[in-house]
């Protein structure tokens, strides 16, 4: 798998949380780590992909 695959299910997967989390009230990567450091580490992983993704999108390769 490459880079861009991974960003990219990353954010996928990203919004599809906070899509099920505004429409059903479950928050699936809590639903699935459980509410401890697994979910803190995921949400961290989350944010840094959405850096990158900035980075790329406006100075990097697009």
């Amino acid at each position: 798998m490459n880079q861009k695959t991974l960003v990219g299910w990353v954010l996928a997967l990203a919004a599809l949380n906070v899509g099920l989390e505004s429409v059903l009230g479950t928050n699936l990567i809590e639903s699935v780590l459980g509410s401890g450091v697994l979910s803190q580490v995921a949400y961290g992983v989350i944010g840094l992909v959405g850096v990158y993704k900035i980075y790329m999108l406006t100075a990097g390769k697009k």
